[in-house]
């Protein structure tokens, strides 16, 4: 639905990203979808409305934006603060289309759980994420016997504005990262792992939004980040956006939004659900990622991990050695929670398109920023109430 913006001060301060260099612009004023008045779906959010609306959830992001070619980073997700390889989560993955080099995921199929922080970055320096999370895990008071760990890696291919071949980011930046990680408000846009990244042919990045579910139905919460990369035809609350603003697959014979790329979509849960449900809630994940209008491309990767934060269903190392029980939240009972993952993923992918500023990069490439007040003007034409 579209609602009046909210009056007063926000719940976060909104921040544009990180110090500029060189030739490189950004534009000053972006906004978050719920501060234009655009509210998908019907379940309240969080106080952050972010994926760290999840208890003990934190991110945390490295930004690297040098000279004229370089737009790239990282963007580390912890399930918590603690030894995550001693207390692991239950975890499930869904895959749109499997175009994308995602480390780690057939052990967490295989076995139904994450043992490190998930790393997002670009394409080509997935190993270096991998090695930044394997020191970082090997170096844990308690590791020291460790010889096997399953570093979990998604990434994007931000190519178009960045020197992806130049491989930037290293195992020690992406490292800070995982130590700067924090449970407040979360950057989006131009940060991180979306620092170079493009959505729907304009400049897309990290989004993030959460969902809580009703008291009387356990009032659970259910957190999504996402880094945007990827094509279609845009479509907010049912409107055809991309359409009405000319920028669109198969417009001209692929002139505009080409729909290969990627998307990655952290969802994160307190709820105690099995490593089967987080499976079906990550599909929820890509059908959010669906309402926007993506085309689930040949070339794109579609990516969705979900894990469960709730203290009953951690694997930790006397769980793993004994017959245990383990809470469970029946199939009967989850409904709720899938709609919170798809309305969650819509919103954080149009929060990744709205707080993403103008910024040029490799070979003058210029990621525009969609045009937030055109993209008012169209919704107000289909009905809809805003400011």
């Amino acid at each position: 639905m579209i609602t009046d913006p909210p009056v007063g001060p926000i719940a976060r301060q909104e921040k544009v990203g990180p110090p500029l260099l060189n030739r490189v612009h950004m534009e000053s004023v972006r906004k978050r979808a719920r501060q234009l008045g655009i509210a998908p779906g019907i379940l309240p959010t969080g106080p952050l409305n972010a994926i760290t609306d999840v208890r003990s959830v934190e991110v945390g992001h490295l930004t690297l934006i040098e000279g004229d070619d370089i737009r790239t980073g990282a963007t580390a997700i912890l399930p918590h603060r603690e030894n995550v390889y001693q207390s692991k989560v239950p975890a499930g993955i869904a895959v749109g289309n499997g175009y994308g080099k995602l480390t780690g995921s057939t052990q967490i199929r295989e076995l139904g759980e994450i043992e490190t922080p998930i790393v997002l970055t670009n394409t080509l320096c997935v190993p270096r994420a991998a090695e930044a999370i394997l020191d970082w895990v090997l170096a844990l008071p308690g590791n020291e016997a460790v010889t096997t760990v399953n570093p979990v890696v998604g990434e994007t291919n931000d190519g178009r504005l960045n020197n992806i071949r130049y491989r930037a980011v290293a195992p020690d930046m992406i490292r800070r990262a995982i130590d700067d990680a924090d449970g407040g408000a979360v950057d989006e846009g131009n940060v991180g792992a979306g620092t170079g990244t493009m959505a729907f042919g304009w400049k897309g990045g990290i989004g993030t939004s959460s969902r809580v579910i009703p008291n009387r139905l356990g009032g659970y919460s259910v957190g999504v980040l996402v880094q945007s990369n990827f094509g279609g035809v845009l479509h907010i609350l049912g409107v055809p956006v991309g359409r009405a603003l000319g920028r669109y697959y198969l417009k001209d014979v692929l002139s505009h939004g080409d729909a290969d790329g990627s998307i990655m979509i952290i969802l994160a849960t307190d709820a105690p659900l099995s490593d089967r449900n987080l499976s079906r809630l990550a599909r929820r994940g890509l059908f959010g990622l669906a309402r926007t209008g993506a085309s689930f491309a040949n070339g794109s990767g579609d990516y969705a991990i979900a894990f469960s934060v709730a203290d009953d269903v951690r694997r930790t190392p006397e769980r793993r050695q004994a017959l245990s029980a383990i809470a469970d939240l029946p199939n009967e009972l989850v409904s709720p929670l899938f709609q919170a993952a798809i309305e969650a993923t819509e919103e954080a992918i149009l929060n990744s398109l709205f707080t993403a500023a103008t910024i040029s990069g490799h070979n003058g490439f210029v990621g525009e920023a969609i045009p937030l007040d055109r993209v008012l003007d169209l919704l107000r034409g289909h009905g809809g109430k805003t400011a």
